[in-house]
């Protein structure tokens, strides 16, 4: 695929297309070609530099580097390689556009005049082929084609909300158009805006079902920057951090105090360590993880069970010691007075998100989970008709496992008794069965292990239909801002409907496409469904094979924490899943609902409205990627806001990787330079642009107030 070139590509061509027009001797023209080339070289670095790099040049990877002998390809000029160069005159940017045209003769009769290449001669420099998009044959991956009606709804409509427009400025932010200002919030570096509304949350009107700890977003998005915690400084890399981080990072020492003692997380030094215990599991995680699964084999951590939902987390070790076991865990908790436990997870390179069983349902599909986890987890299923458990019972897979571990499982205390044959009453009209009652002797602790039913034959043969089964209308699926419901969804009958089979083992289910996944329906791009998943995870290999891991020029050590906040069939996770990162995959929901494919392929992700702030803490992400989402995204709302919450989440020298229209690409890219950002690459094709851009420790004097 051409990918354009250089003006240093023209100046070279020409002076090549000189001497092969020249009559002297071939030892002649050697000798001119080499002078050339020297000269070229030595007026080379005064082209271009990354951080003032136009968006209409040609991509910074094809500059070249110190040519080697011979007419070989330019090699990719790392960041630092390139510091020192500078920006030309317009003059020559013009006179580079002017000559595009017969750059392409030139080149041509240079490569068939050019003399052979001797034996004895220097090897070329290694070619990098960019993939930046998608080759011509799957051009549709550019674009979502799939609309309703059809089997790709989108969350918006699939959970009957309405969504405002808001009015989007057509002009450009020009980079020194905002005075950005600290955020004067009580809440401070930690400020999660649709968590910390201190305003809305004085004006509820009970908070006995934990409403305060859900999301109240204000009106219009935050522009203010959330500040840095004093001392901050470059998070400790995994796998070293799942054992400690910094303090100064995370300042906070409640969960010191209130967990030190089951081994949580204590204090040494300057740093906050972490045992890898838990209250339920004070002897280490591992220990705990192989006792469930010596409990039920079927379990089969890594092959069977590959994607988890931790309620309650803590600071995440269950979540982070699976990793051990190649399972990917979903750990969530709320904001309360378990002070930055989620953050202490992010930081550690775990996983997390800030969330609470209330009044909503959970912003994940229904069925998806192959298991799901609490230990100790506060949350009082039995009450109410099992409202909250019923929850859990519509995001676990059918046939999954619900692993529950907690005093009333294994004490004899009036109060835990009570609980236990309330919570055996009501699993058994959920139709779950007890599959084994066990003690960890180690531990002092007791697990027991529930199963959710393969098929509908329980349901039907209840002799009382309590907790009842939900309407016909009621989607399983719809989970944005959707109250919660005391009922159970029926299970699919018809035998190429997700959920009536288990998913391949890992890692073969990241591979193929699901098996409800029909041909006979269009996929997101246009094409037939399968096909369509298979041509965008091959699409995302080549990008990240070809680009991301050369071209961009990452150290991909120092990255753990992933997003994508535009997932579609969670290819570009797929493509990642040999490398020592996360990634957490968002599905907007005014995109085709593809999240149940994402959790069948073994990753996993959420639904979210980028119009409102993300449930996670401040400097929560090393790198955000973001494919045609802000285009799309300010039609709805303003893109400086999209913009600062990007900023929030990610962590100083974190990244930031767009690919949308050249438009929007301007407009992010003034955003991002007015926040100090570093912009590394700026590249264009067509109408079709590759923004890559590095945050810095920059942060604003003056706050709001």
């Amino acid at each position: 695929m051409a990918l354009g070139h250089t003006r240093l590509d023209v100046r070279r061509q020409h002076q090549q297309h000189a001497a092969s027009s020249s009559c002297c001797s071939a030892p002649a023209v050697a000798a001119f070609v080499g002078l050339c080339l020297v000269a070229v070289w030595t007026a080379s670095s005064a082209l271009v530099t990354p951080a003032d790099f136009s968006p209409f040049q040609a991509p910074l990877w094809r500059r070249a580097a110190a040519p080697a002998e011979g007419n070989a390809p330019p090699a990719v000029v790392s960041d630092e390689e390139a510091a020192d160069n500078q920006e030309p005159p317009a003059a020559d940017r013009q006179q580079a556009g002017s000559t595009e045209k017969a750059k392409g003769a030139d080149e041509q009769q240079s490569a068939a005049e050019k003399p052979e290449e001797k034996p004895d001669e220097k090897p070329k420099a290694k070619k990098v082929e960019a993939e930046v998009f998608p080759d011509a044959k799957d051009a549709e991956l550019l674009n979502q084609t799939a609309m309703e009606p059809g089997p790709w709804r989108t969350q918006a409509a699939e959970s009957n909300t309405e969504t405002n427009e808001r009015t989007n400025a057509s002009s450009s932010v020009q980079a020194a158009s905002h005075s950005w200002k600290l955020c004067d919030v009580d809440a401070g570096a930690d400020y999660i805006p649709c968590l910390d509304n201190v305003e809305a949350i004085r004006k509820l009107r009970s908070d006995k079902h934990y409403e305060h700890r859900e999301r109240h977003c204000p009106e219009e998005a935050p522009t203010c920057l959330v500040p840095l915690p004093p001392g901050y400084r470059s998070p400790i890399r995994w796998p070293e951090s799942r054992d400690q981080i910094w303090y100064s990072n995370v300042p906070h020492t409640k969960l010191v105090e209130y967990k030190g003692h089951q081994n949580w997380v204590n204090v040494s030094g300057e740093h906050l360590v972490f045992p890898g215990g838990g209250t339920q599991f004070k002897r280490g995680a591992l220990h705990y993880i192989d006792f469930i699964q010596e409990a039920k084999k079927d379990v089969a951590w890594g092959k069977r069970t590959r994607v988890v939902l931790d309620v309650g987390c803590g600071v995440a070790s269950f979540g982070g010691y699976l990793f051990d076991r190649d399972v990917l865990t979903m750990s969530f908790a709320p904001k309360d007075e378990h002070e930055a436990q989620v953050q202490f997870a992010l930081e550690r390179g775990i996983p997390a998100i800030s969330a609470v069983m209330g009044t909503k349902r959970l912003p994940f599909p229904g069925g998806v989970f192959d298991a799901v986890h609490c230990a100790r987890c506060r949350v009082p299923w039995h009450i109410e008709g099992g409202k909250l458990l019923l929850e859990l019972n519509r995001l676990l897979r059918p046939g999954g496992y619900f692993v529950w571990s907690a005093t009333p499982v294994y004490q004899k205390l009036p109060e835990d008794v009570e609980i236990w044959e309330a919570m055996s009453a009501l699993t058994r009209s959920m139709c779950w069965n007890v599959v084994n009652k066990v003690k960890d002797r180690i531990n002092r602790v007791g697990v027991a292990i529930f199963q959710k039913p393969m098929d509908n034959r329980c349901y039907d043969g209840r002799s009382a239909a309590n907790p009842p089964l939900c309407g016909e209308f009621d989607n399983p699926d719809a989970a944005w801002n959707v109250s919660l419901q005391s009922c159970m969804h029926k299970l699919p009958r018809d035998p190429t409907m997700r959920g009536l089979r288990w998913p391949e083992e890992w890692p073969l289910r990241v591979e193929k496409p699901p098996y409800w996944l029909k041909s006979s329906e269009t996929g997101v791009y246009g094409k037939p469904a399968p096909e369509d998943f298979q041509a965008d995870y091959e699409h995302w290999k080549r990008v990240i094979s070809n680009s991301y891991m050369e071209g961009l020029g990452i150290d991909w050590s120092a990255v753990r924490n992933v997003m994508d906040m535009k997932a579609v069939y969670g290819g570009f996770a797929a493509a990642l899943r040999n490398m020592k990162v996360w990634v957490m995959n968002v599905v907007p929901i005014d995109s085709p609902d593809t999240l149940p494919i994402i959790y069948e392929r073994g990753l996993f992700g959420l639904y979210h409205d980028w119009c409102e702030s993300f449930s996670t803490y401040p400097r929560s992400y090393d790198l955000v990627h973001a494919n045609h989402l802000f285009s799309k995204i300010k039609k709805r709302c303003e893109l400086l806001g999209v913009i600062v919450e990007v900023d929030r989440i990610v962590r100083p020298e974190g990244r930031l990787i767009v690919r949308d229209d050249m438009e929007t690409i301007r407009e992010v890219e003034s955003i991002v330079k007015s926040l100090h950002w570093e912009v590394r690459l700026s590249y264009s094709q067509d109408n079709e642009g590759l923004l890559f851009v590095q945050k810095t420790m920059w942060r604003p004097n003056t706050s709001s107030s």
